[in-house]
This record gives structure tokens, C-alpha cells and sequence, in this order.
């Protein structure tokens, strides 16, 4: 709404009031009836502006809150379903200390939301120790190549940008793909370059894990049957399996 609406809006506010008022004085002729009431109005409204400015304001404000992270959680979900899970499934190939990281965030369908909250805090204060080979990098550039198009339109939702840690993990994923674009053969890059790109990838799943366990900590909450899909399909799960079993 602009400033001229705005001021056309409160000009014939103010003059309904007026005609209001000599309206009632036009009919029973007491003036002094009029401006009890006027002045009883008016004593009034630091009391209504309190409760539409703080209180109804807060309300609002809480369910545009919960709006935008309805609408957050759809689009992560989107970034799992298309390429976090597919990171999430190079990531055994690429771990040194499988036996420290694996065990606590082997979700499973029975766990609890404390559970899960739990091994979102054990992801933080993991040390990964990942060790790319040349495989794994190409492996590596191939998916996230195939999804330049899809990170680039992640990039630009103002969604997103609500979530820091979020936008950081995007960030980081999209300096490994940059990282690994420039350097057309892998093969010829000597060993402190691949430290240097190891260091990156390190760098890109310490922030995906993290996301990954909030993420599902969602689903668990909000959408259970999802959780148990995505749980059941855990890739940090040796034991993993999409079959229901009793």
C-alpha cells in the first residue's frame, strides 16, 4: 500500500468519525455526552495499541515464521531427495574412520526425536577423516556437474537465506563443484593440490551431516511415514534395507 493510499485511507477515517459524532449531536443535541465518550475512546487506545502492536503482532509474526519454515523444509527436502542423499552415498568411500562416525548416526525407523537429537549433536564434534581418490573426485564432479543447474536455483531462494547454516552447506558444495570444474585432469595435480581439494570435501560433508540429522529430526516430528522411508534407507547404515520387517 502506498503513502498516498495510506493518507486517503486515514483522511476518510477521520472525517466517518467527525460526521459520526455530529451526527449524534445533530440528534440529541449534548455535546457534553459526545465528548465523554470521545475522550473515553481516546483513553482507551494506548491500551488497544498495546495489544494489536505487541500481542497480535507476535501472533502473526509467529505464523509467518512457521510459514517460512514450512516452505524452508520443503525445498531442503527437495535438496536431499536430489543430491544430499546421492553425497550422503559417496561418503563411506571416502572415510578413514568409518568405525567413529557411522555407529551414532545409524538412524534408524524406532528412533526417538532425543535420539536423533543426539546424534545431531555427535555430527558437530565428529572429526571426519576423509581421503579421496582420484575415483572418488571424478565420482565426485560427475554428480555435482549434473546438478549445477539445480544448485544455482537453490542459490537464489530467498528462502534460504533464514537459514545460515544452510546457505553455508550450499556454499561449500558449491566450492567443491567449482574447485573440481577447474581442474580438467585430476591425475596430473600433485599431492598437496588433492590435500587441498580433500581439505574442501571435508569441509562440505562436516556441514551436510549436521543438516542431514536436522532435517530428519523434521521428518520424525512433523512427517513420520517420510522418516521411516528415509531412515530405512540410511546410507550411513551398513545394514540398511527399504523392506518393512516386523
Amino acid at each position: 500500500m502506498t503513502r498516498r493510499e495510506l493518507t486517503t485511507i486515514a483522511v476518510v477515517l477521520l472525517a466517518a468519525a467527525a460526521a459520526l459524532h455530529f451526527t449524534h449531536y445533530l440528534i440529541f443535541h449534548d455535546a457534553h455526552h459526545v465528548f465523554i465518550y470521545m475522550f473515553g475512546d481516546i483513553a482507551f487506545l494506548p491500551i488497544e495499541i498495546l495489544v494489536i502492536s505487541i500481542v497480535v503482532d507476535r501472533i502473526l509474526r509467529e505464523r509467518e515464521r512457521e510459514a517460512i519454515r514450512h516452505k524452508m523444509n520443503m525445498v531442503i527436502g527437495a535438496f536431499f531427495s536430489t543430491l544430499g542423499r546421492p553425497l550422503l552415498e559417496l561418503l563411506p568411500g571416502l572415510l578413514d574412520n568409518r568405525e567413529d562416525v557411522f555407529p551414532p548416526l545409524a538412524l534408524a525407523p524406532d528412533w526417538n526425536a532425543q535420539q536423533i537429537r543426539a546424534a545431531q549433536a555427535t555430527a558437530r564434534s565428529l572429526r571426519l577423516k576423509t581421503r579421496p581418490e582420484i575415483d572418488d573426485f571424478e565420482a565426485l564432479r560427475k554428480l555435482l556437474d549434473e546438478q549445477r543447474d539445480f544448485m544455482l536455483r537453490l542459490l537464489e531462494n530467498p528462502i534460504l537465506l533464514e537459514r545460515d547454516e544452510f546457505s553455508d552447506l550450499l556454499w561449500a558444495i558449491s566450492h567443491v563443484q567449482e574447485e573440481l570444474a577447474a581442474r580438467p585432469d585430476l591425475t596430473a595435480s600433485p599431492e598437496s593440490d588433492l590435500h587441498h581439494l580433500s581439505g574442501d570435501v571435508n569441509r562440505l560433508y562436516t556441514r551436510l551431516l549436521p543438516e542431514w540429522l536436522e532435517y530428519m529430526a523434521h521428518l520424525n516430528d512433523s512427517y513420520p511415514f517420510l522418516y521411516s522411508f528415509a531412515s530405512r534407507t540410511n546410507p550411513l547404515r551398513p545394514d540398511r534395507d527399504v523392506t518393512v520387517r516386523e
